[in-house]
């Protein structure tokens, strides 16, 4: 059975030939859907700047998803070229990030660190447990103060206005949270 472009403003019976496909995978009717669709997939692939060769697999390999997924087309969702040309955006899309994604080589050496550099990283991580730790361990009303101040980069009067403390409690929390910091991190260089 070969499929014509549109007769009378109406789309060929694309949706039966996906139901035949589906139900009984019926060859006759994907080698319509095929001889029809393959070329305008390539088409439509090749005008969003993929080399020809390129295209043409990637028309492939879309028709080979609709001869695999025929059963998973629903009428009631969308026509059948719309369902088709969605599979192939998605083909692309998934080339494109392929493309923004250069294989990486795990052997390359400026991949591969040193003891010293690992050492270093190392350490730095457990120094950054423990003064998450540390600022966990203080009073709330410290923590929030030593919060703002230097996570959120507040100064000291917007601090007090914000909390609707004066400026000199906001000073002393501070103070004292620092020094219990200073304490807990004794000895970690």
């Amino acid at each position: 059975m070969i499929v014509s472009d549109k007769l009378d403003g109406a789309e060929p019976p694309f949706a039966e030939l996906l139901a035949a496909v589906a139900e009984r995978q019926d060859r006759a009717a994907f080698a319509s859907l095929f001889g029809h669709f393959a070329p305008r997939l390539k088409a439509y692939i090749r005008r969003y700047g993929m080399e020809d060769a390129r295209a043409e697999e990637l028309a492939q390999e879309v028709m080979l998803i609709v001869w695999r997924r025929a059963a998973l087309y629903d009428p009631a969702q969308a026509s059948a070229s719309t369902w088709i040309f969605t599979i192939a955006r998605n083909k692309r899309i998934d080339e494109l990030r392929r493309e923004r994604r250069p294989e990486i080589d795990l052997n390359d050496p400026a991949l591969v660190q040193d003891a010293a550099v690992v050492d270093v990283v190392i350490a730095q991580n457990e120094v950054g447990r423990r003064l998450h730790a540390a600022v966990e361990a203080l009073p709330e009303e410290q923590a929030v103060v030593l919060r703002k101040n230097f996570f959120e980069d507040k100064p000291h009067n917007q601090i007090a206005a914000e909390l609707a403390l004066p400026l000199g409690t906001v000073k002393s929390r501070l103070r004292l949270a620092l020094a219990k910091l200073r304490l807990a991190m004794r000895g970690v260089d």
